[in-house]
């Protein structure tokens, strides 16, 4: 399948973008399906750090590890699910706009399943992540622009 792309402008410089992303304590605030993040690993986020990631999926809340594959600050990161039955697989990059004042946040999301995520995925994970990333990433521009209280 294709991944899931959404594009955003943000009135934040990609530094102050990427640093908010890339901080799992923040996951709860701008997406939808988090309940709860934490981060595993002693330290600030590295490649090869992995966050725990509570997630609602449907009327069940699913908890998930990924791990940090790729960062490049602060233009891009990539991670992945290493367990669970439905496993993300996430890109994201940041762009500068107008001499690196705003930033444009793209986020590039597939998944991959496992047993039981083999199901869930094109029937409930896709269709409600199709519907909530827009969502998500309003709620990133309002959070960093200082719009949402």
């Amino acid at each position: 399948m294709t991944a899931i792309r959404e594009i955003i402008d943000v009135d934040r410089t990609p530094a102050d973008v990427y640093a908010y992303i890339t901080d799992p304590s923040h996951l709860p605030e701008w997406q939808l399906s988090a309940v709860s993040a934490e981060s595993l690993d002693e330290g600030p986020i590295h490649t090869g750090s992995r966050v725990r990631v509570t997630r609602r999926v449907g009327n069940r809340q699913m908890p998930m590890t990924v791990r940090f594959d790729q960062l490049d600050p602060p233009y891009s990161w990539d991670l992945h699910g290493i367990d669970g039955p439905v496993r993300p697989r996430t890109h994201g990059r940041i762009e500068p706009l107008d001499d690196g004042r705003r930033s444009r946040v793209t986020i590039d999301i597939d998944f991959e399943g496992y047993g039981l995520g083999k199901v869930l995925i094109p029937l409930v994970v896709r269709p409600q992540v199709r519907k909530e990333l827009p969502r998500d990433e309003k709620l990133l521009k309002d959070r960093l622009e200082g719009t949402t209280e």
